[in-house]
């Protein structure tokens, strides 16, 4: 064999020409076949899901509620303002998948407003025992500083998620807390069905009128509630008929980025009796007999 012809079997022998594939579909194997379709454009008011864009602790506590959309296909759209707040406003979003519309959520987000727009006039008392994981924050916060309303901004938020995350684990009547990505918190929106069979926001308690059997109950389920707070050392810190909602024959207990520490905290104490105050002067309102001072001693049965 010449010496070309010895190169040139080499070179096929060293890149043999791939095979050449075989006609129609049939004869490739499944696994290297696969379907897809490309979504539009977002429209305004919508952004793609930021369910996986988030760190695992930053979603909601496991086992997942059935309706809690995770496809990363899903898409949130903006419905409006559910209500607006001197710390925060919480608007309604839809997330759905296209492709499965029908299993699509309607959740509250409750967004801390920016530090322009915003302030916590109280938030010393509130905050007093709890510690920031750096301390050059911590002084920013209480020069409130411009970069210190940022950090309370973050800072509220996450001590509202952290308390929902805790109340849920403890079997206490709140909002499921779907996840939280920086100020916003998703949850669950909380509805009740109206004559039309309609579906809207769950009233405040203070915006409704229920019988005096509905009263009792309701009154039960608050002090079990707030027992099971204190026997785990937590105060709401600012419990009223304005932030527990009326969801048919259940209560469920909103707003709470000031919960304090029953101890750690030196107003911890008042808070707690304020929260007694609070409900049982609405109560009376109402008609019930219930009596602060008697709910308080109950309450510090279960505490110590």
């Amino acid at each position: 064999m010449s010496h070309d012809h010895l190169s040139q079997h080499a070179r096929h022998t060293q890149n043999p020409q791939p095979p050449a594939f075989p006609d129609g579909l049939g004869d490739v194997d499944d696994r290297f076949i696969f379907d897809f379709r490309s979504y539009d454009d977002l429209e305004d008011g919508q952004r793609w899901s930021t369910w996986l864009s988030v760190e695992p602790l930053c979603r909601g506590p496991e086992p997942l509620p059935d309706w809690v959309v995770t496809s990363q296909g899903a898409i949130d759209t903006e419905l409006g303002v559910l209500k607006t707040g001197k710390e925060a406003d919480v608007h309604l979003v839809e997330r759905a998948d296209r492709l499965d519309p029908a299993a699509g959520v309607v959740m509250a987000a409750k967004r801390y407003r920016s530090p322009e727009h915003r302030t916590f006039h109280r938030a010393a008392s509130y905050t007093e025992g709890r510690s920031m994981k750096r301390s050059r924050d911590e002084r920013a916060v209480k020069r409130k500083s411009t970069f210190g309303r940022q950090v309370a901004a973050g800072e509220w938020a996450v001590s509202e998620w952290g308390a929902l995350v805790r109340f849920w684990g403890l079997g206490l009547p709140v909002p499921y807390p779907v996840q939280i990505d920086g100020t916003e918190i998703l949850m669950e929106w909380i509805t009740v069905v109206d004559e039309d069979g309609a579906v809207e926001t769950a009233p405040r308690l203070a915006q409704t009128r229920p019988s005096p059997e509905l009263l009792a109950a309701y009154f039960e389920q608050l002090t079990d509630a707030l027992a099971t707070m204190v026997q785990n050392g937590i105060v709401h810190g600012d419990l009223s008929a304005y932030n527990i909602l009326a969801a048919g024959e259940r209560l469920v207990i909103i707003d709470l980025p000031q919960i304090v520490d029953l101890v750690g905290n030196l107003n911890g104490m008042a808070f707690l009796q304020r929260d007694c105050a609070n409900i049982c002067g609405w109560f009376r309102s109402r008609g019930l007999e219930a009596d602060e001072h008697a709910l308080f001693a109950e309450l510090m049965a279960h505490a110590f």
